[in-house]
């Protein structure tokens, strides 16, 4: 069964997304663009049209040529946004690195890539041109037109995935400038041009570049860029700058629940839409936001591979705990298994069960996906457009799309499959756990085993016996951890996700 639809614009129609800069300074000249919520700094579309001109012309000058890879480590903040549209604007592909990569990695990364040059702070090892962060040019820069566009390469956003190696994803200007079409075409809107959007996520992750910096241009709204998300100054800068809608990830609405209800309300009095994703929201935060505001948390989910957004709960038009929604207009979905052959539909399933059609690797197809991996493009989509995305998931009895696990995180135990998030769910419910991560260690006897790795909350009772008792009640046997260990802190992803690969 596969359900969505590909009524969206055609690989044809795609220009270079640095094009969006010019139509927004022609729509609202002066409507602001970029304010950076830490120094106030505030420039407005026709002021970033300017600068992106003046550093494209720059990097030409330089004799960088189209195609060329140009890296960008900057923090949060308007150069970074600015290095984006000015590197496409020349024609050359964005290599987005965030400041938390050590240097070592760096060197790495854009020799991998072959780089040609850097624009942010010197690297220790890294002997390319380097160009300084980009801000308002001191006088008018000629008018530039931009080069390439459609299929050309716009970004290769590194992404480790499951698997702990960092791969580059090649993503076109079709593909991210589809991905901000598709999520336009939602209702309500995720981004108007009369929105202020919050945009404190990673600029060099697909999530923070495409639903954050690449829908705000399209739409020519103004993004507040904050470096850092820390819930005293973000509740600040909300109130402040009347931002009217946040782009988040589950630990930054965590983190606002941990506010008195009277201010986190009037914090975010203005707020009108609050959206998710990159990792499962828990139930018990969307009831706490939805209780606090009267709004809820819409979840979507998405892969930098798929630019990056695939699916939302506003495609239905309410959020549904444990779900993330139906396929984005533009995109196909359907599950298949292990060989790639799709699931059966409804009218096959079990009637006393909440799945339509059975578990399976979800599959996708819509001009929003990567041109497969650098260099070669290779494990992109097949002959036919699909590509499987490596997350198990089913589809409830309204089409909506639950995650299960990522394929590579499953642990197999005397060949019973045991998905990591279920037993994460059980070992989450111990008031004294902050936090948990399943993951399949060898054993001699069953092939594989569940060990649970555990963050205790300060001054907490929490024993070995205690977890392995609360799960036995509620667990079948086989998914029981065998062990437990408890550390002071788990490995998380840029945008929150815990990476289970580093617990092994």
């Amino acid at each position: 069964m596969t359900i969505g639809d590909m009524t969206t614009g055609n690989a044809d129609t795609y220009g270079n997304i640095a094009d969006l800069v010019t139509s927004a300074a022609l729509r609202g000249p002066a409507h602001a663009a970029l304010i950076d919520a830490d120094s106030g700094q505030q420039l407005s579309w026709s002021e970033v049209h300017a600068a992106t001109d003046a550093l494209a012309a720059v990097l030409l000058d330089a004799g960088v040529a189209p195609g060329d890879r140009v890296a960008i480590r900057l923090p949060i903040g308007p150069a970074y946004c600015i290095a984006v549209f000015g590197v496409l604007r020349a024609g050359a592909v964005v290599v987005p690195l965030s400041g938390d990569v050590p240097p070592r990695v760096v060197v790495t990364l854009l020799a991998d890539c072959g780089a040609v040059a850097l624009i942010g702070d010197a690297v220790s090892g890294v002997e390319l041109p380097r160009f300084d962060a980009p801000g308002r040019p001191e006088q008018d820069p000629p008018e530039l037109e931009s080069i390439g566009g459609g299929e050309d390469l716009a970004v290769l956003c590194y992404t480790s995935g499951t698997s702990g190696t960092a791969r580059a994803v090649m993503l076109s200007h079709r593909a991210l400038l589809a991905n901000a079409e598709q999520c336009a075409a939602l209702r309500p809107a995720p981004v108007t041009a009369a929105d202020r959007l919050l945009l404190a996520l990673p600029l060099a992750h697909a999530y923070g570049l495409g639903p954050g910096l690449i829908q705000v241009v399209a739409a020519g709204a103004t993004a507040v860029l904050l470096p850092h998300f820390r819930v005293a100054q973000a509740v600040e800068v909300i109130q402040t700058h009347r931002v009217t809608t946040l782009v988040g990830v589950p630990p930054m609405y965590s983190a606002l629940l941990t506010l008195p209800p009277d201010r986190l309300r009037a914090a975010l009095s203005t707020v009108r839409l609050f959206t998710s994703g990159a990792a499962p929201l828990p139930a018990g935060v969307l009831a706490g936001i939805r209780n606090v505001t009267g709004l809820s948390v819409f979840e979507g989910y998405g892969l930098t591979e798929t630019g990056p957004v695939l699916t939302s709960t506003l495609v239905g038009g309410h959020a549904k705990p444990g779900s993330v929604g139906r396929p984005l207009p533009g995109v196909e979905l359907r599950l298949v298994d292990s060989d790639g052959d799709p699931l059966p539909g409804p009218d096959d399933a079990d009637p006393f069960s909440d799945e339509s059609g059975g578990t399976g690797v979800v599959s996708v197809r819509g001009a929003n996906l990567f041109s497969g991996y650098w260099p070669d493009g290779l494990h992109g989509p097949d002959a036919d457009g699909w590509f499987r995305t490596g997350d198990i998931g089913y589809l409830d009895a309204d089409g909506d799309l639950h995650l299960v696990d990522r394929a590579n995180d499953l642990i197999i135990v005397n060949g019973f499959n045991v998905y990591p998030h279920e037993v994460e769910r059980v070992l989450a419910e111990l008031p004294a756990v902050a936090e948990a991560a399943a993951i399949g260690v060898p054993d001699e006897r069953t092939g594989e085993a569940v060990k649970a790795v555990l963050v205790s909350r300060p001054d907490a009772e929490l024993t070995v016996e205690g977890v392995i008792a609360h799960c036995t009640e509620r667990l079948a046997r086989f998914k029981v951890p065998s062990t437990v260990e408890f550390v002071p802190s788990l490995p998380h992803s840029v945008t929150g996700k815990v990476a289970r690969s580093l617990l092994h």
